[in-house]
């Protein structure tokens, strides 16, 4: 951790980069946010552990109009989405060094609620130069112990890999976290007779409070203006009226990134209400597969997606499992 620090600030001081997009301490041990440091000063509250789970990625929307390079800081997931960005004209790889660092799961604080573990003081146990097996969580109520894998995000039990996509250095070390089958829970739902998959999104969506903070966090939703925004339709309006609203805004936002998502899961991640938003784009990603042959989006910055690109045994509009 500290010769990550050191190798940062001798880049700003060699000019090399002009800023460092990481991630910043928060108030609290476990929420950790992304941040532009733009002294040498100012990454002495630089950090990153296993609470560090925000893709980076797309703030590189921004940091490819600022003047100079900037140094950003890719977990292996998250060059898959780097590299779609590229691909979509949307960063600029010539404003970015990239050093990818090593990851061994990102945890979440909801399920350290969900184990009942509150008034946290502090937690240890997630360095990132630790075995990363065990945390120990100081609490006003004692010290509690849970297994790091336990809390880990859902994403990173079927993670894609720690290979990095795309980077100009490595640092840290990874550990592999999959131990499941991310098309597991999709192919349960399928199975539904079609009455209980419709009530199953219809309860899940009905939590929805259109706060945005998915279409916001989403490295595939980059666009400039967005029609949620619109003051010329209803689709503007930022809670729940019926049905129809709430369906529409989550079902047109997962075919607007279909064959364009990396299944980076920062969708559900940052979910307030705790949708499981991310069965949306798996289901387009699996159907993807089986229609047009395996592909994983940003798995490299050239090749164009199976949604963009036309073949002679490309699937007919008629054809059917």
């Amino acid at each position: 951790m500290q010769e990550l620090i050191r190798r940062m600030k001798e880049l700003m001081a060699d000019g090399t980069v002009q800023r460092v997009l990481g991630w910043k301490k928060g108030d609290l041990s476990y929420n950790p946010e992304p941040y532009y440091f733009n002294t040498a000063e100012e990454l002495d509250e630089f950090v990153y552990d296993g609470f560090c789970g925000a893709n980076l990625s797309k703030y590189m929307v921004k940091g490819s109009n600022l003047e100079g390079k900037t140094l950003v800081l890719l977990k292996p997931c998250d060059t898959y989405s780097f590299n779609q960005l590229i691909k979509e004209h949307r960063v600029d790889r010539d404003k970015a060094y990239i050093i990818g660092v090593g990851c061994k799961g990102k945890l979440s604080p909801e399920k350290l609620k969900e184990k009942g573990i509150k008034g946290i003081k502090s937690i240890s146990g997630a360095e990132i130069d630790g075995d990363c097996t065990e945390l120990k969580i100081d609490t006003v109520y004692g010290e509690k112990t849970v297994a790091y894998k336990d809390v880990m995000l859902e994403r990173c039990h079927v993670c894609k890999g720690k290979e990095h996509r795309i980077y100009d250095e490595l640092m840290l070390e990874s550990a592999d976290t999959c131990d499941g089958d991310r098309f597991t829970d999709v192919e349960i739902i399928e199975n539904l007779p079609a009455d209980e998959k419709f009530a199953y999104f219809r309860q899940e969506l009905s939590k929805c409070i259109r706060c945005n903070a998915c279409r916001n966090v989403c490295p595939a939703c980059n666009c400039r203006k967005c029609v949620f925004d619109s003051t010329k339709f209803d689709s503007e309006q930022k809670a729940n009226v019926d049905s129809f609203e709430e369906s529409m805004f989550h079902i047109i936002r997962a075919f607007h990134v279909a064959g364009r998502c990396t299944d980076c899961g920062e969708c559900s991640r940052v979910c307030p209400q705790g949708i499981p938003l991310h069965l949306f784009n798996r289901k387009f990603i699996k159907d993807i597969n089986e229609y047009y042959g395996e592909f994983t989006a940003g798995e490299d910055a050239e090749t164009k997606g199976p949604l963009t690109d036309y073949t002679l045994e490309d699937l007919e509009p008629d054809e059917r499992r």
